[in-house]
């Protein structure tokens, strides 16, 4: 490492020690109620450092920097609170701090905030709202969850589609609410339908007599306002989109959604897949004990249960595990090795999935892959393994045995670490959700049973 990386490696650590320092000059003024360090503390800081600080300290803590801080709690802090600890923050601020900080904020970062909480809650926070944005929110409520209608922000800029690039610029220098940040000046025909739209850099730089038309970007496309925001977000990633026009049922424009909130969409989704492929479900680190719990204990008892199908197929070979002591020395490594191997192919196939990376077209092919994977695979570990087995015991066909036990349990692994998920996803059941206890049960129950059974052949 050169002096400059050394530099720059240590700026980092001087960073995060900067980080870990302020949490707990946090903690001290809180603990001193001092109101006036506290608030010198989080005064400086980006709104996301502030929900950072209020997501990792106590609730007790929590509530007292709530009543401590003087400072004006901001929407955008609202905005980037874990959605667990949102509602309990809200409720914690007087009527018109939270009218204030809501007053702010875009008309997507609103619906954000309203979505998750009761009824009389909602309608306390539009209350506060001026009424061209009242009626932007509560006609984004009414759109289905999870869909474009609730993802997109009514704050956009519009251009007839006869304009020229003058017209353009002279229209946008008159207006004094535009957006506080935007990317496309969208046109639109007579209909409110819009036909294109230009970046603001091909505007301003781009001739006063210009048609507005001439200059339109090649990736414009519209979004429904009905389309799921997984495939939202996935159309942002896949055509590099900046924004995009959301129309209605006619093709009309009622919204834009920008690449912040698609990015931020397609970051939950992996989240979600990650935190459900463990068995854990949604959650975050400040959630309650009890609710961490429920969420987990489903999936634990789908364990036991695969647990319970594994040690019934043991059962079924005492006599021969009594034979041979060896054999339940070596079991629990067939069954790592499956299961590690099925692990590997299913965290594939959903990340696969939940990109559209597997279709109907090369879903044979993907599967024939991973077959041929856990094959190879199966036959590298069965030599080594066949190896370790004959040299430990003295006992050429234990190696034999679990040499072939290893091959089949892999290949079998890798084949339904892929079909298992394809099969769910058809059927409409999260794959990321089901998959994990399918194939754990599938290379338990396989591994014990062509290990074991194929002993009771070999062996006895």
């Amino acid at each position: 490492m050169n002096t400059e990386q050394q530099e720059n490696h240590d700026g980092l650590d001087e960073d995060f020690a900067l980080g870990d320092r302020l949490i707990d000059n946090v903690i001290e003024a809180i603990e001193q109620r001092d109101s006036v360090r506290l608030t010198q503390l989080l005064e400086p800081l980006h709104s996301a450092d502030i929900a950072d600080i209020l997501e990792q300290i106590s609730a007790g803590q929590r509530r007292a920097l709530l009543r401590l801080w003087k400072g004006e709690m901001e929407g955008e802090v609202l905005s980037e609170l874990d959605e667990s600890l949102r509602e309990e923050v809200m409720e914690s601020l007087a009527p018109e701090e939270l009218a204030e900080a809501v007053r702010d904020l875009e008309t997507d970062d609103v619906v954000d905030l309203l979505e998750d909480l009761d009824a009389p809650q909602q309608d306390e926070i539009l209350e506060v709202l001026e009424d061209a944005d009242r009626v932007a929110v509560e006609q984004a409520l009414t759109y289905p969850e999870d869909s474009a209608g609730r993802l997109m922000q009514r704050e956009l800029v519009v251009a007839p589609e006869h304009w020229t690039v003058g017209q353009a610029i002279d229209y946008l220098r008159s207006q004094q609410d535009l957006p506080e940040q935007f990317y496309h000046m969208i046109l639109v025909d007579p209909k409110m339908r819009p036909t294109g739209y230009v970046t603001l850099g091909k505007l301003l730089s781009s001739p006063r007599d210009a048609k507005m038309q001439d200059i339109v970007e090649d990736s414009f496309r519209t979004i429904s306002v009905n389309q799921d925001e997984e495939d939202v977000a996935y159309a942002f990633n896949q055509y590099h989109l900046i924004s995009a026009p959301v129309v209605d049922d006619d093709g009309r424009l009622v919204g834009v959604i920008t690449i912040d909130d698609a990015m931020a969409v397609l970051d939950e989704e992996h989240e979600e897949d990650m935190l459900r492929l463990a068995g854990v479900g949604e959650g975050s680190l400040s959630d309650r004990v009890i609710e961490t719990s429920k969420r987990r204990l489903p999936w634990l008892f789908v364990t036991m249960f695969a647990a319970i199908a594994a040690s019934f197929v043991i059962a079924q070979f005492e006599d021969t595990i009594a034979e041979f002591v060896a054999l339940a020395i070596l079991m629990p490594i067939v069954a790592s090795m499956g299961g590690n191997a099925g692990t590997q192919a299913l965290t594939v196939a959903v990340r696969a999935l939940a990109t559209k990376d597997i279709t109907s077209a090369n879903v044979w092919r993907v599967i024939r892959r991973e077959v041929l994977v856990g094959m190879v695979n199966g036959v590298v570990f069965a030599l080594v393994m066949g190896v370790i087995g004959m040299l430990w015991f003295g006992m050429p066909m234990l190696g034999v045995v679990i040499g072939a036990a290893l091959v089949i349990n892999l290949l079998v692994a890798s084949l339904a670490g892929v079909v298992v998920p394809v099969v769910l996803d058809k059927l409409g059941i999260d794959p990321a959700l089901a998959s994990g206890a399918f194939v754990t049960t599938v290379t338990d129950v396989v591994g014990f049973f062509a290990f074991l059974g194929l002993a009771s052949v070999v062996l006895l």
